[in-house]
């Protein structure tokens, strides 16, 4: 089982030892069988995410999204007040009600040095676009394997990373 996200950093994937991307790619194996046997359980239920974006609209907030409901988790876009010229003070009360209001919190389009000073101050895990093809998590679905279509391996990926965080 993957290391515990540490609370209030980002989340650890970009970070991750082998062995523990390895039980990641094993944890979404089963994630995978467990889907094509109409069987995937709602081991999110009750937990509250916040996808911090401009628009929910696009592809990456659409399968974060559709990969955390599926796990029955909430989904609460929230449109971003803050740039990288943000006063330290108005980050810092930003993260905290964040970290009050939700389990966890995936930002896309913000600066990475934004996300990463929110995710120190809200105590929850923080994900820096983790739903971009650019972002680990999608090489991590390449190597998932089976005969599913890309965008479902990297779905699956993505719920095996937020079960190991959150759960």
């Amino acid at each position: 089982m993957p290391s515990p996200a540490k609370p209030g950093g980002l989340e650890p994937l970009r970070r991750m030892p082998p062995n523990d991307l390895n039980a990641v790619l094993e944890r979404a194996r089963s994630l995978q069988l467990q889907a094509q046997a109409d069987a995937l359980q709602a081991l999110l239920r009750g937990r509250k995410l916040g996808l911090l974006c401009e628009t929910d609209e696009s592809a990456d907030a659409a399968l974060f999204r559709r990969a955390a409901v599926e796990l029955g988790a909430y989904v609460a876009h929230i449109r971003p007040n803050l740039s990288e010229v943000s006063s330290v003070q108005e980050v810092q009360r930003t993260a905290r009600i964040l970290g009050r209001l939700y389990d966890a919190v995936e930002c896309q389009g913000l600066a990475s040095t934004l996300v990463e000073q929110l995710g120190h101050e809200a105590g929850v895990p923080f994900f820096d676009a983790i739903a971009s093809p650019q972002h680990p998590s999608a090489r991590l679905a390449r190597r998932l394997g089976g005969h599913v279509p890309a965008a479902d391996r990297r779905r699956i990926v993505l719920q095996a990373v937020l079960l190991s965080v959150i759960v």
